[in-house]
């Protein structure tokens, strides 16, 4: 999971408090280190296949999350079929879709196409949790999309195969968007009830023990090469972006008010794109650009309330 995934689910945010020069170095650690997950993913598909590399990130993360939700993992039977099933849409589908989506877009392209999630979770809170969608939201939302498009054909030619953008690359990280999307939506009425560390840790779990079959039949296979960069690629996702992502996430969320810390969602794809652009060499040309002016344009019409009232804010990983 990466930073604009927790951006608009902003409900548990509480009254507004005060703004401190320590939540401001932690907005931007925040951003720094959500804002690399799709680069870092890019380096870790480098030796090691789409399932594999997902199945390996959560068997760093669920132990961690094991840990911190100790003693307080009991949740009640009538839970577990929705946590279960939260597990396998936001884990299995949604990161393995990202994987595949990142392997066949550049890393610049992925990030771009990462921030389009709190789009969607406008368009399913509206459907599911029947919050109103104003005008100008619907505009960002078309607005956005008509950026994914050109940021699609926008990565230049003449790029290796590692920096090459796909149809099917792009269908798949849109693929991921929706899914995860969902699961926030999902996961923000579970955690209510029953508390954000333990369906994290039970929604991992269950995740991890769906994916790792098809794990096991693509390193069958497929190659496989556990090298130092792959290892420390998956410790990274799954410790820093999943684990620390999330507990950074909801200390911002105690501390500022939650369209202060929606705020890190601007600063991801910045610092993605230039991480892309040092390690890939990604080629950035006009219409890339153009895209990211109206996808970023959109989203900041689109997650936008008309006044800062936490009440009417969508109540996220």
């Amino acid at each position: 999971m990466n930073a604009t995934d927790f951006a608009v689910l902003s409900n548990i945010a509480g009254p507004a408090r005060s703004f401190s020069v320590k939540s401001l170095g932690a907005m931007l650690l925040l951003a720094i280190m959500w804002g690399l997950s799709i680069p870092i993913t890019k380096l870790g598909l480098e030796t090691i296949p789409p399932l594999t590399l997902t199945a390996m990130r959560f068997l760093v993360a669920v132990p961690l999350f094991l840990f911190l939700a100790a003693g307080r993992l009991r949740v009640p039977w009538q839970a577990v079929p929705s946590i279960i099933a939260l597990g396998v849409m936001g884990i299995t589908l949604g990161n393995v879709a990202q994987s595949f989506g990142v392997q066949g877009t550049s890393a610049s392209v992925g990030t771009i196409m990462s921030a389009t999630i709190p789009i969607i979770i406008v368009i399913f809170a509206a459907l599911r949790l029947k919050q109103p969608v104003a005008g100008r939201q619907w505009i960002g939302l078309l607005t956005a999309f008509g950026g994914i498009a050109l940021v699609a054909v926008g990565s230049g030619s003449g790029v290796d195969d590692l920096s090459r953008t796909t149809v099917a690359g792009v269908a798949w990280m849109l693929l991921s968007a929706v899914a995860i999307a969902f699961y926030y939506i999902w996961s923000a009425e579970l955690t209510e009830k029953y508390g954000t560390l333990p369906v994290a840790a039970w929604n991992s779990v269950a995740g991890l023990v769906a994916i790792l079959p098809l794990a096991g039949w693509e390193m069958s296979h497929e190659p496989v090469q556990i090298t130092m960069q792959a290892v420390w690629a998956t410790v990274y996702l799954g410790a820093m972006v999943t684990v620390a992502g999330l507990l950074l996430w909801l200390y911002l969320l105690r501390v500022v008010p939650a369209r202060v810390a929606a705020s890190v969602q601007y600063l991801q794809p910045v610092f993605g794109i230039a991480a892309a652009s040092f390690l890939f060499g990604d080629q950035l040309g006009l219409m890339f650009a153009a895209g990211v002016v109206l996808i970023l344009g959109g989203l900041a019409l689109a997650v936008a309330n008309k006044r800062p009232a936490p009440e009417e804010a969508v109540a996220h990983e």
